[in-house]
């Protein structure tokens, strides 16, 4: 049994790479996104995952340059496929990274998610096209001083999600 989960996601020009997480769900728990319920996590899944600590072995895909700290979320080859060509090819014209505008804003979309009646239908109607957008606007305004705007509001959300309770 591994402690980690290792999905394939597709990076810059389309090349694919292995990306790591700390196991969050139980072994045979058909993994959709966000969309888990309470009783699929491991003991400490929910955890790992509300406080993206699941994330950390991404560390090692960073050293590999397979991603970058800052840029649009690495995504499945079938999530990159049913994409517009147009939006497909802004995507990986940059390396994926470890955070972006858009996982700062959906920073809950997890329990966003659990609010609809149908996760998979609001993920695609609702959360992915604005992600798409804040991705796109990174990428089209993409800077050195973006880049530290970014990951400082990811440091202030995530110490303000474990203060907040």
């Amino acid at each position: 049994m591994s402690i980690f989960y290792k999905s394939e996601r597709i990076g810059k020009n389309g090349r694919p790479f292995f990306m790591l997480k700390f196991k969050t769900l139980k072994d045979g728990i058909d993994k959709k996104s966000s969309f888990a319920d309470k009783n699929q996590y491991i003991r400490f899944g929910k955890f790992l995952r509300k406080y993206k600590l699941d994330e950390f072995p991404q560390l090692w895909n960073l050293i590999k340059r397979d991603m970058n700290i800052v840029g649009p979320r690495p995504e499945e080859r079938k999530n990159i496929n049913i994409l517009p060509k147009e939006i497909k090819d802004i995507l990986l014209s940059v390396r994926p990274g470890l955070t972006s505008l858009s996982s700062i804003h959906f920073f809950d979309e997890e329990f966003i998610l659990q609010q609809g009646l149908d996760r998979y239908l609001d993920y695609w109607t609702k959360v992915k096209p604005a992600k798409i957008l804040l991705d796109t606007f990174y990428i089209q305004n993409k800077s050195f001083l973006l880049d530290i705007a970014v990951v400082w509001a990811t440091i202030k959300r995530i110490i303000r999600e474990i203060f907040s309770k």
